[in-house]
């Protein structure tokens, strides 16, 4: 990428993927590599962290459930000094910036400083769990689409999610954050009329060396998920095309009643 691609003043929000720095677009690069700062989250991979220029300021400005480094107008501000420095800004999001990344509050307060603002698109974890998994989120006959959820709310709060809407038949169900509210993610698909053998795939630390698959019952999602996921950010698939990922002994029988 040549300097006058990436201006002094000018912030890229560009998506680190899930974790492994393979899945980086080729822009990506280019772009954390021309960076005079970046700040990133506390789901960006460390091995994209390593991709850093040794010259460049890093500044973790990361948020995970109930552990909020920075407020989120504090970042904004915090992108806008940057600019205003004459830097070269990198904000480095988990996954894709467009899904759960809060992206459109920081670049409204880029829009009303006064500083360009860019996006570089990820590959959202849920894309890479499929891979993973070797499965589709969308399958002819089976899913004919494909929901993104957030399952994060404030502490003590009840997710606002319409149970009834998503529980109709022929969707593939991601949930992101869903770590802690596992149980209510059962409880509110189960008591809108979802089958509890309903297959779903709990996947941790999507695409890196230490990552975790286990494919299950949507009424043993939360026996399941703290077995497995500890502190480790969680994607929850929920959803007959999930079948798939089963051993081959237990597919037939779940896709069956599934549908």
């Amino acid at each position: 990428m040549q300097p006058d691609d990436f201006p002094p003043g000018t912030v890229w929000l560009v998506g680190a993927g899930p974790g492994d720095p393979d899945l980086l677009t080729r822009k990506a690069i280019r772009l954390i590599e021309s960076a005079d700062i970046v700040f990133h989250d506390a789901l960006v991979g460390p091995a994209v962290l390593d991709l850093i220029p040794a010259g460049a300021e890093r500044v973790s400005v990361g948020k995970r459930s109930g552990r909020h480094s920075k407020e989120q107008q504090e970042i904004d501000a915090l992108l806008v000094a940057a600019a205003a420095a004459g830097k070269r800004v990198v904000r480095l999001k988990g996954g894709d910036p467009s899904l759960f990344g809060r992206s459109t509050e920081e670049i409204a307060a880029l829009h009303m400083a006064g500083y360009p603002v860019f996006v570089c698109p990820g590959i959202t974890a849920a894309s890479a769990a499929a891979a993973s998994a070797k499965i589709s989120l969308s399958l002819r006959g089976v899913a004919r689409d494909v929901r993104f959820v957030t399952a994060h709310s404030r502490r003590g709060a009840a997710l606002d999610i319409d149970w009834n809407s998503l529980a109709r038949c022929g969707s593939t169900l991601a949930f992101y954050m869903g770590r802690d509210a596992a149980p209510e993610i059962a409880r509110g698909l189960i008591g809108a009329g979802m089958p509890g053998d309903m297959p779903v795939m709990i996947a941790c630390n999507v695409s890196r060396a230490d990552e975790q698959r286990l494919t299950t019952r949507l009424d043993l999602l939360g026996l399941a998920t703290r077995a497995l996921a500890n502190d480790s950010p969680t994607l929850i698939l929920v959803g007959a095309a999930v079948a798939l990922a089963m051993p081959e002994k237990a597919r037939a029988t779940a896709a069956d009643s599934a549908l």
